[in-house]
């Protein structure tokens, strides 16, 4: 029998755009049976540079019911899915930040084998989404994980675009993930636990294999 399996969706975003993926995420994430927290990372920008952006401070007003990431979401995790927009090609400061605090779990091993899975937005098109994704799926290296890409794994992948893992371009957030993007996004995390549960499956079955040998 399959145990239940425990999700984090951690994000960080400005105007709403990758909140709106990621709440897709944990929705898609729930609807499996899986255990989730969805999560924001600690925001970093002063408040006065919030209030010069509408969207942004409103974003901020309306997710302070959001509880803010910690380093126990990722330890009691068995799929880790990680969204944030991208800055200059780069995941945004806010996220870096938050990986960067992970150090205690990298150095006793508690990240290794974690199935992991990224998405992003930008305000262009070409705006560094794949290069966004790439970054974040570094830090899964250096953890140990297994990184799952949605591919080309299934027919909205072809309508999306994007192999790498869910991304939109939000015109400075004016234009929110549509139809198509939120089908990608639930399709690549459905892929992630997929794994993850095949994974799963694999070592609960080791035992008996040996005893039969």
């Amino acid at each position: 029998m399959d145990r239940t399996l425990n999700v984090a969706v951690i994000y960080y975003s400005a105007t709403g755009t990758v909140f709106q993926l990621a709440k897709a995420a944990a929705t898609a994430a729930e609807k499996t049976g899986a255990d989730v927290r969805l999560r924001k990372v600690t925001e970093l920008a002063p408040e006065e540079a919030i209030a010069t952006n509408q969207g942004w401070s409103d974003h901020v007003m309306t997710t302070q019911h959001i509880v803010t990431a910690t380093l126990d979401d990722l330890e009691w995790a068995d799929v880790i899915l990680l969204g944030a927009p991208t800055r200059y090609g780069l995941p945004a400061a806010q996220m870096k930040q938050f990986i960067d605090t992970t150090g205690p779990l990298w150095g006793q091993g508690r990240l290794v084998d974690k199935v992991c899975s990224s998405f992003t937005a930008s305000a262009t098109s070409h705006g560094g989404q794949e290069s966004t994704i790439l970054a974040m799926n570094n830090t899964f290296y250096h953890w140990g994980c297994v990184i799952v890409p949605p591919g080309y794994a299934d027919p909205v992948q072809f309508q999306a675009g994007n192999p790498y893992g869910t991304s939109h371009v939000s015109r400075n957030g004016e234009v929110p993930p549509g139809e198509t993007q939120l089908a990608a996004m639930e399709f690549q995390t459905r892929r992630t636990i997929e794994i993850a549960r095949a994974l799963v499956r694999g070592r609960q079955a080791e035992p008996a294999q040996h005893d039969q040998g």
